[in-house]
């Protein structure tokens, strides 16, 4: 399962073995004991990756593969790619925007997916320092 975490300047992508199931399931229990009201909606996610990175092509192929049409992909520019997921978007009431989008794929597009986004940011790291 994938769990994007957004914040006011970037976002999180986490790969988690939880299953989709378990991981609701434990949201659900912990907004019941704190008494904090849930909100699930379909939803999709977007994020850019840059077009360069090692295994993008392994990416393309498996999207290709999977057609269940979860995640998409689209070139922006000749430096990034927009990757599309669908899924859902866990909020803490239905009148906030904070919350997390979780979806999930085949194990292999979701640990390429996984790695591509931390070698992006890995690139980011040095490209600012």
């Amino acid at each position: 399962m994938l769990k994007l975490t957004y914040t006011e300047s970037s976002f999180y992508l986490e790969c988690l073995t939880l299953s989709l199931e378990e991981w609701v399931a434990q949201r659900v229990i912990l907004a019941l004991r704190v008494g904090q009201s849930l909100c699930i909606e379909p939803s999709t996610a977007s994020f850019l990756l840059p077009v360069d990175l090692p295994g993008v092509e392994v990416l393309k192929a498996e999207v290709k593969r999977d057609d269940r049409e979860i995640i998409a992909l689209c070139a922006c520019d000749a430096e990034y790619m927009e990757v599309t997921l669908r899924g859902s978007w866990l909020l803490d009431s239905s009148k906030d925007a904070v919350g997390v989008f979780f979806t999930t794929m085949s194990d292999r597009a979701e640990f390429f997916l996984h790695k591509l986004w931390q070698e992006s940011q890995a690139c980011a790291s040095v490209m600012s320092e």
